[in-house]
């Protein structure tokens, strides 16, 4: 009862609750995609070692160069080892990962990680004594045995969640949100550790995560998918050549955004906004892969309409000489890339044989590390004849190209993008 103004209210008592019968349980709460995700058994376990040893992938490159151009003063050594490595990937990353296909994880990835961390401290030891220019060129070559432990991760996921794949939408766009975390870390670590502790200690640090996260990961051995005791089945070179151009421009998207940011930024006299800058750029990109994972995926045509539309804004943004308008460009750019890798790699396991998917992913991201070289080089270039701001139509083209692949129907695209 109640009086409002002049007015006397009789409110009826609230209904009592029926009481719960004894010994039943309040229904649980539904879980979040993820949360489902990482209650499967032992996905905890391998995604720990997977991040521990993935975080080095991004530490290589910059420490080796920081380090061989502090002790030997001269970035064009430095730059031509690292680019030695990176075509030492090239060859030998498709290599590894078939023996990974047909041998198994643990039996390939430990030795061959061994191999990669003993090139690495054969790296330091020949920059730190003086040693012969080739014997970095020969000591970087050997961290090519380095294994793809997101393509070994991805693997696990297709083989938990088979008959699943809104599980498995969801698991490759973690993947794709923790390749741009780990790099977007891995270089501001190793850059921190070069330049205040030691010019040695960033490739220390990768080595140590590599084996360290390497060795957790094998040891799940629950969740490693099994060998194929049958017939080995066809390369899936045939089945992903059509695929592998895409791969390809996304990676001079990649190469040649950064480059042209860093020379933009340095022509602005912001170059040391370069790095929050470009962190910027895969923090909204993994932001957007994680959001991505809990939604209903998209066609990869639609994909690659917005990722082509997103690469113009940076080069618009350049033109007004200030650093808000392009950083917010790029943000939007990152998060535009995360959506089209995820369905492009659903795409890669959709083709690949059974029983060869490490060796399929594989192709897929030597096609990336290829564009992003190429990228790279030729952002230089445009760079030195056309300056900075010029160099941002090269990402946007190489978007478009991209597009344009998939509308004439060279590159193999389906509806939704998911695994059958």
């Amino acid at each position: 009862m109640s009086v409002t103004g002049s007015t006397l209210v009789l409110a009826a008592p609230p209904a009592p609750r029926a009481p719960r019968p004894r010994g039943e349980r309040t229904p649980p709460r539904p879980q979040g995609p993820y949360r489902r995700l990482f209650a499967l058994p032992g996905t905890r376990g391998f995604t720990a070692g997977n991040l521990l040893a993935r975080l080095p992938m991004g530490m290589f490159g910059v420490s080796a160069v920081m380090m061989i151009a502090g002790q030997r003063g001269s970035y064009a050594l430095a730059g031509a080892v690292t680019a030695t490595g990176m075509a030492a990937t090239a060859l030998v990353a498709p290599w590894t990962a078939r023996l990974v296909d047909r041998h198994g994880q643990a039996r390939i990835a430990v030795p061959a990680t061994l191999i990669a961390v003993l090139g690495s401290l054969s790296l330091v030891v020949c920059v730190r004594t003086g040693a012969p220019a080739w014997t970095l060129f020969a000591s970087y070559a050997a961290t090519a045995t380095t294994p793809n432990i997101g393509g070994m991760s991805r693997a696990r996921w297709t083989h938990l969640l088979r008959g699943s794949p809104a599980a498995h939408h969801t698991a490759m766009s973690f993947e794709q949100a923790a390749d741009e975390l780990c790099y977007m870390l891995g270089p501001v670590l190793a850059a921190l550790l070069c330049s205040v502790v030691l010019p040695e200690a960033g490739t220390f640090t990768a080595a140590a995560l590599l084996l360290t996260g390497m060795l957790v990961f094998t040891s799940c051995r629950a969740t490693e998918p099994p060998v194929s005791a049958g017939p080995r089945r066809r390369s899936p070179l045939r089945a992903l050549a059509p695929l592998l151009p895409l791969f390809l421009a996304t990676g001079v998207v990649f190469g040649s955004m950064e480059i042209a940011s860093i020379a933009h930024l340095d022509a602005l006299g912001l170059g040391a906004a370069s790095g929050p800058v470009l962190a910027l750029q895969a923090a909204g990109s993994c932001a957007a892969g994680l959001l991505y994972g809990t939604l209903r995926p998209r066609g990869l045509r639609t994909c690659l309409v917005a990722m082509a539309a997103a690469m113009t804004l940076p080069w618009l943004a350049a033109s007004t000489g200030t650093l808000l308008p392009l950083a917010c460009a790029l943000l939007l750019a990152g998060m535009a890339t995360a959506p089209t890798m995820v369905t492009a790699m659903s795409r890669v396991h959709a083709l690949t044989p059974e029983g060869r998917l490490n060796e399929g992913m594989t192709l897929a991201v030597t096609a990336i590390l290829a564009g992003i070289a190429l990228g790279a080089a030729a952002a230089g270039t445009l760079v030195d004849r056309l300056g900075a701001s010029a160099a941002y139509a090269l990402p946007a083209a190489a978007a478009f190209l991209a597009l344009a692949l998939a509308l004439t129907k060279v590159v193999p695209v389906s509806r939704t993008g998911l695994v059958p």
